[in-house]
């Protein structure tokens, strides 16, 4: 999840570091601080505790969309086996049981990642609320000036307080529950 840097928050940086630049360097000693948002997003334990949440929730509706859709191969090969000895009228009746059947299974399948996509929105938006919130008071406590995120194209590895913020978020993580891996979640589509 990366933002651009819109066009005013630009704006207020380059007026914010303006300000300082006309100030004589005696005046002046700003503490600044680079943080990878995209790092936080992948690596602290609430996106992976989010993503395993997640994960578990659709686990279920997943596996029982795909047995229904081995079920329907299974039936369409025994049409394909048993297609020549059947009637017309039976082999008709079980084609279109067939095709209502996978229309309704796609159906079903695109229920499950409108409610996946949604469930993700919705939990990607806390989880980066929660991440603002752990670089705000890092930042307070640490007397920073200022903090940037997305748009730095170069900073030095003195500036980044990525590590620390993780950490930070580390400290404040549940213990982590130790269970097997669950499934692949549903693929987002399009985009």
């Amino acid at each position: 999840m990366k933002r651009l840097i819109t066009t005013h928050s630009l704006a207020w940086i380059v007026a914010i570091a303006g300000s300082f630049a006309v100030l004589p360097a005696w005046a002046v000693d700003l503490k600044i601080g680079v943080v990878d948002y995209g790092k936080l997003m992948e690596a602290s334990p609430q996106a992976k505790t989010v993503v395993d949440a997640i994960r578990t929730e659709f686990t279920p509706r997943q596996r029982d969309l795909q047995n229904e859709q081995q079920s329907l191969k299974a039936k369409e090969e025994k049409l394909q086996k048993d297609g020549a000895t059947m009637t017309e009228d039976q082999r008709q009746r079980t084609e279109k049981e067939l095709r209502d059947s996978y229309r309704d299974l796609s159906r079903k399948q695109q229920e499950v990642q409108d409610d996946f996509n949604a469930r993700r929105n919705e939990e990607m938006s806390r989880l980066q609320k929660t991440l603002i919130e752990e670089v705000r008071v890092y930042a307070k406590a640490q007397n920073f000036d200022l903090v940037i995120a997305d748009g730095v194209i170069y900073s030095t590895p003195t500036l980044d307080i990525t590590p620390a913020i993780l950490s930070a978020l580390q400290s404040h993580a549940p213990a982590a529950k130790t269970s097997a891996p669950a499934p692949a979640a549903p693929k987002p589509q399009g985009k």
